[in-house]
């Protein structure tokens, strides 16, 4: 059994006493281990575990999606309350981020370093292969071919290297993709990349059908023209579980409702639970 758990998300959900913020943090779970896929923020993952009786010392790896204060800021606080774990990120996840913002711009980055996790004792990996199998049947993959020319990334988003801001490829990215008897789970953080090209890597790599995804899209900044090729492209995949939410914005997700039964908008404290 597989079984996601929303730890962190944008959204409250039923549960009340659970912290929401804009973020995202996935605890996944199977066959007796689990890893976490981003740490939101701040500490609300560890208070939302408390909540969920979700074990966070069992918790085996720590996966990066990217690095976005939103999906790395809680790793500080995870590594204050849990040990035994090691981190997994993309190439390039260290590079200082930000935000274009007229002639100014703002930080997005990281609060630590690769020298941080070394002081601290944490192991870390930079996934530097296309497709790695990080627990049995679970896969992280990066380095996602651009294939889908409407999904290009905002030129907002920049790198500061060597004193100079350059556009950011978001080559970091990472997704993760659990195979079941359904087909295959695929994760998002934030889909930077472009979700049609992230799961077009997943299906050709793992030549296995996509069943459900969750996470987020980024299609918050699609224009409406990408909006409706994304939503034919899901509607043609007969992708069966859509649980998007986050940077996926409300207007997509107000378009994704026609698919009925098939969407849910994930939120803080929902959980996908796939035999």
């Amino acid at each position: 059994m597989l079984q996601i758990t929303t730890l962190v998300e944008n959204s409250p959900g039923e549960h009340k006493s659970l912290v929401h913020e804009h973020g995202l943090c996935f605890h996944i779970a199977r066959g007796g281990e689990s890893i976490l896929f981003d740490v939101g923020q701040t500490d609300a993952l560890i208070r939302n575990a408390k909540h969920l009786r979700i074990d966070l010392d069992a918790v085996g790896q720590v996966v990066l999606s990217h690095g976005h204060y939103d999906h790395s800021g809680g790793l500080r606080h995870l590594a204050a309350h849990a040990s035994g774990f090691s981190v997994l990120t993309g190439p390039g996840f260290f590079d200082d981020k930000y935000g274009a913002a007229g002639a100014a711009c703002e930080f997005l980055g990281n609060d630590f370093d690769a020298a941080w996790l070394d002081a601290a004792g944490i192991p870390h990996a930079t996934l530097d292969e296309p497709v790695r199998e990080i627990l049995p049947g679970i896969y992280a993959m990066t380095d996602f071919p651009r294939t889908h020319d409407d999904e290009a990334v905002n030129p907002r988003f920049v790198v500061r290297v060597d004193g100079a801001f350059v556009p950011d490829t978001f080559a970091d990215e990472v997704m993760l993709a659990a195979d079941t008897p359904e087909g295959l789970v695929v994760i998002l953080g934030c889909s930077h990349p472009g979700v049609k090209n992230m799961l077009d890597a997943a299906a050709e790599r793992l030549n296995r059908p996509i069943h459900a995804i969750i996470g987020g899209t980024h299609l918050v900044e699609a224009s409406p023209a990408s909006l409706a090729l994304t939503v034919d492209y899901l509607k043609q995949k007969e992708i069966q579980v859509i649980g998007v939410s986050h940077c996926t914005g409300g207007t997509a997700m107000s378009e994704l409702k026609a698919f009925g039964s098939r969407y849910f908008h994930n939120r803080t404290g929902t959980a996908l639970i796939v035999d």
